[in-house]
């Protein structure tokens, strides 16, 4: 999620739950019946220290009514159904669930017909103390990547690692009774819990240890509880089930639960639910049975392990150049051919899990195993993804399982009338800069909850993996809000969330079990050393960590007051180049946390209000010219110094001229900002058509395996003519910042043999001035012992030479 709050951030009240009341926090897409008050965040003082870890919030759904109605529905008599097997379920005493002893592992005991047709659970089982399974915590060590233990610097604490890595093996012991059963069998609850049919009828299960009792209420039942209708507690751990014949639901039908506590009740969406719908009317969501027909798939997977991921990061809803709320079935024919044609391998999509309120960029949950309604249907979404595959597209999402939204009526939180069911007790249950709740991850119910969650959305939609959003806010006790990182001792203390550690490593083990090509990406800005190392060396076991750092080099370098001489060289090579050397990183210039309202994107930040003018090709403005160089360079030299991978945020390859605003009361619910002009794109006489074929032209040139298979190697950085040379491959890059200093016979350090000029960003085709003949070659000439070349360097521009001969 985005670092900064912005200005689209809508904070809601905390309601208390009543009874017969569901609690407060219904959110509505468009206005709501009555607009919350904003909440007032006091940060935490900051640590004086170098560099303090960006602040993130997310956008908090607003309230909407409670529920004092049922929604506009067909009105049908109530069915007589046959009696279920359940009985008015008894009174129990309610005790947190910190206090019980553990359940069994949580193996789900589905009817065959309803266990997936897909990959089978593997049969083996590996003893959770066992080395093999220490070995089966995270994906293979790649060939020249060092390990987590090899720096020096981390010594002092192989304690701590070791620590972490008993943690997670205890709790893998825990989960899967000893090693009784695999990872991969304790994480199918999405097959024991929630609504499934069956060959003969229809089965509910419900997780509610606080509940006294729970009944399904639908439309058919004119939202009324009926005896035939309640579920029975089946055991201590807090189970519910109910029974049903057939006849009694049909696709497309609506129902909630009705919860009922000591000392109230309230209506809830059910945790486990795969679809969920809101009334266009009275703004309340359901959950909607869903019952469609099998998707057929047709194509495979890409093949990921041998290419770099060149992430294409989008959003449904405003992917459209239209004002409104994009579709899958849009996305899929409308936007994945662009992506491809662009020269992007991996799509990672926003907002796919179900959340409540349309602004918060998807990032408050609400219904964490139901695919987003507002776009479409299952079945829709898995077309998207399978016609991406057509396309060798990889397709990831983003997976927020550090938080939850805080509503009542359609989420989790007081889901059975306690607030420690699914969350933290206390004010840690709560994100004082999100206004959401907390999950536990000391809880093996919870975990069972998000591990499945993790398993359901990599089989059913044969998804390639996941960006882990807020992945600072899970590690640290204080969120890192306003924390500064300046040492190792800052990753080894008792701030450190263990226990999220623990959930993470377990999360990327089962995911690389069940889908083994997939990618994982943490978000992560405080820079956790073995976020990117096996779980067998204390490590996480993310594929990758989101370069976060370089996006903030330049949204600082290109601020108004920052003189273009000061732009330091060496500082730039630093900063675009600076991680651990076991971590495989994703570099970009921006992503969504610099596009949305309230902060600017990178192109925004360079020409500002002229951006609306003087665009079109051949018009001469010396403030667009230097914004529009700058901004070539950045991208080519944030990729060509990218050591794993590069990211773009939908739009910005063209440089899109508006910053993303979804619709809300300060804009009068608008989608004009929640949008993708592609036209600009597509119209050869503007420079946003010259801009998105650069783009395309460096992911071609230097987007590929060679390339990013080897490292950079630095040969100059001259802070005072503001040069920097470096090689990566068979490529040698130069870069001239200087305002206005053009380099003519400027001698660079090259290794022997014949360079060929392959790309300069000032050529005719990419809307720059042209100052250098096309297609040059540059013979490397001996001197010192060495060898060096002799280029005519413009201002503000970057050459790329390509080795066609030694």
């Amino acid at each position: 999620m985005s670092k900064t709050a912005r200005s689209t951030s809508r904070q809601s009240r905390n309601g208390a739950a009543t009874s017969g009341s569901g609690g407060t926090f219904l959110p509505v897409e468009g206005p709501p019946a009555e607009l919350p008050a904003p909440l007032t965040v006091q940060a935490a003082a900051p640590v004086p220290a170098q560099k303090p870890a960006a602040k993130k919030k997310k956008t908090t759904a607003p309230e909407s009514p409670e529920l004092e109605a049922a929604p506009p529905v067909k009105k049908a008599a109530p069915r007589k159904v046959a009696a279920s097997k359940s009985k008015t379920p008894p009174t129990v005493e309610t005790k947190s669930p910190l206090s019980q002893a553990d359940p069994p592992p949580m193996v789900p005991p589905v009817p065959p017909d309803v266990l997936p047709k897909a990959k089978k659970p593997s049969s083996k089982k590996i003893s959770a103390q066992s080395p093999e399974a220490a070995a089966a915590a995270a994906p293979r060590l790649v060939p020249g990547i060092p390990s987590l233990r090899e720096d020096q610097w981390l010594a002092p604490y192989v304690g701590d690692l070791d620590r972490r890595t008993g943690k997670t093996n205890a709790m893998r012991a825990r989960l899967t009774g000893q090693g009784s059963v695999t990872l991969r069998e304790f994480a199918l609850g999405h097959l024991h819990y929630g609504l499934h049919r069956t060959a003969g009828g229809w089965v509910f299960r419900e997780w509610a240890p606080n509940a006294t009792a729970l009944c399904l209420i639908s439309e058919y039942t004119q939202w009324e509880e009926l005896p035939e209708f309640a579920a029975t507690r089946i055991n201590g751990h807090g189970d519910w089930e109910l029974h049903l014949p057939l006849e009694a639901l049909d696709h497309g039908m609506l129902y909630r639960l009705r919860m009922h506590w000591d000392g109230g009740s309230g209506d809830r969406i059910p945790a486990w639910a795969r679809r969920v719908v809101q009334d266009p009317v009275s703004h309340l969501f359901s959950a909607q049975i869903w019952d469609a027909s099998p998707y057929l798939w047709k194509n495979q997977n890409p093949d990921t392990s041998q290419r770099p991921p060149l992430v294409y990061e989008a959003h449904i809803g405003m992917a459209q150049e239209e004002g409104k709320v994009g579709s899958y079935t849009e996305f899929k024919d409308l936007i994945l051919p662009r992506i491809a044609a662009a020269g992007y391998n991996t799509v990672q999509i926003m907002g796919i899990l179900e959340h409540p309120y349309y602004g918060s960029f998807g990032y408050h949950v609400s219904s964490f195993f139901a695919v987003s309604s507002r776009f479409g249907t299952p079945e829709e979404f898995k077309a998207l993804v399978d016609a991406a595959h057509g396309l060798g597209l990889a397709v990831v999402i983003d997976l927020i399982h550090s938080h939850s939204v805080k509503n009542e009526l359609d989420g989790l939180s007081r889901f059975d009338g306690s607030l420690w069911q699914y969350f933290h007790e206390g004010p840690r249950g709560d994100h004082p800069a999100w206004d959401s709740r907390c999950f536990d991850y000391s809880k093996p119910a919870v975990l069972h909850f998000l591990l499945s969650n993790c398993r359901y959305w990599t089989e059913e939609f044969h998804l390639d993996g996941f960006r882990f959003d807020g992945v600072t806010s899970m590690l640290y006790f204080d969120h890192g809000l306003g924390k500064v990182f300046t040492s190792y001792a800052d990753y080894f203390n008792p701030g450190v969330d263990e226990e999220a550690l623990v959930y993470l490593s377990l999360a990327n083990e089962l995911i690389h079990d069940v889908q083994p090509g997939a990618i994982t990406i943490a978000e992560d800005v405080s820079g956790m050393p073995g976020l990117v190392s096996p779980a067998a060396e204390g490590g996480a076991g993310f594929d990758y960590r989101l370069a976060m750092g370089v996006p903030d080099l330049w949204a600082k370098l290109g601020s108004a007051g920052v003189r273009d001489e000061d732009w330091n060289v060496e500082h730039i090579y630093s900063e675009l180049t600076n991680r651990r050397a076991e971590e495989k990183v994703i570099s970009y210039v921006e992503s969504h946390d610099q596009a949305i309202v309230g902060g600017k994107s990178f192109i925004f930040r360079l020409l500002e209000s002229s951006i609306y003018h003087d665009m079109g090709i051949g018009v001469t403005n010396p403030h667009v010219d230097r914004g529009i160089a700058l901004w070539k360079m950045a991208r080519l030299l944030t990729l060509a110094t990218s050591p794993h991978g590069y990211l773009n945020f939908i739009g910005n390859e063209f440089g899109h001229p508006e910053w993303v605003d979804f619709p809300r009361q300060g804009n009068q619910w608008s989608s004009h900002y929640a949008r993708r002009q592609w036209s600009l794109r597509d119209n050869p006489a503007l420079k946003y058509h010259a801009l998105g074929d650069f783009d395309a032209a460096i992911l071609d040139l230097l987007g590929t395996p060679e390339v990013f298979s080897r490292p950079t190697r630095l040969y100059e950085t001259h802070v005072g003519h503001q040069v920097l040379v470096f090689q990566r491959d068979g490529f040698l890059i130069a870069a001239n910042f200087h305002p206005w200093n053009s380099l003519v016979d400027y001698p660079i350090h090259a290794p022997a043999g014949v360079w060929e000029l392959a790309l300069d960003t000032d050529e005719t085709r990419f809307a720059g001035p042209s100052r250098i003949r096309p297609k040059q070659c540059y013979h490397a000439r001996p001197v010192n012992g060495g060898h060096e070349i002799m280029l005519y360097l413009p201002a503000r521009s970057a050459l790329v030479l390509r080795l066609i001969e030694d």
